[in-house]
């Protein structure tokens, strides 16, 4: 299961995932991320202190959300992660790609 929670803060848009984000939840986070107000964010941080696991699914629809972000003319970057979904991120090198900062306020400074 997978819960996605959001807010503003200043012109970057924190999003919270809390469960698991695997095959069979990554649907669900491909449907709240095309919303019009996830959307239209250039600037996305990914706040996965409660995301308890993740597989390669987990890691496209991420790459895909972090290429939006991109079009748009921002980025996407991760902060709190845990140490389990850290390994995946060091291991697959989505660390050095995205980033991974250790509270969303460095996380925020990183992408402004």
């Amino acid at each position: 299961m997978l819960d996605v929670k959001s807010e503003k803060q200043k012109d970057v848009l924190v999003v919270s995932l809390i469960g698991r984000l695997d095959g069979l939840t990554s649907k669900t986070f491909l449907e709240k991320h095309s919303a019009p107000e996830y959307a239209s964010c250039a600037r996305v941080v990914l706040n996965c202190q409660e995301l308890n696991y993740i597989s390669s699914e987990g890691l496209r629809v991420i790459l895909m959300a972090a290429k939006q972000a991109k079009s748009l003319g921002g980025s996407l970057t991760l902060c709190e992660v845990n140490a389990s979904v850290n390994e995946v991120m060091v291991i697959s090198g989505f660390d050095q790609l995205l980033g991974v900062h250790s509270s969303v306020e460095q996380a925020i400074q990183a992408i402004s």
